[in-house]
């Protein structure tokens, strides 16, 4: 069994800064790319950021320059810096993963349960 247990979210005014967390657990063999998307009420869930293990990185075009994700294989932990956030960034932010458990099984993409990030005015 895996699991992806994020970290992390909160309250926070406009223009202050919040870092997310997320550690994979259980049988796991190798992680492929970690990423983090968001959902925010009546919307569709979209890509906010990923990163593969050999550290190619891709981002929203709404976060770039403001979102930072970096991962720390040994860990099995990826993060997401936010800095200069705002109210269009209020969603639940979710982690995922592309991992083997074994080397035989296929690659298995997984989700967190997801995690609140509130952006005030």
């Amino acid at each position: 069994q895996v699991q992806l247990v994020e970290s992390g979210g909160g309250l926070v005014q406009a223009g202050g800064s919040l870092r997310l967390s997320c550690a994979a657990s259980g049988t796991i063999f190798s992680i492929e790319t970690m990423g983090w998307y968001r959902q925010a009420p009546g919307n569709l869930r979209e890509l906010v950021a990923a990163i593969s293990r050999r550290g190619t990185i891709n981002y929203a075009d709404s976060v770039k320059g403001r979102f930072t994700i970096s991962r720390d294989n040994a860990k099995n932990t990826v993060y997401l810096q936010m800095n200069s956030l705002k109210p269009d960034d209020t969603a639940v932010y979710y982690c995922n993963a592309d991992i083997k458990s074994t080397a035989i099984l296929p690659l298995r993409n997984y989700w967190g349960q997801g995690t609140q990030v509130t952006v005030s005015s």
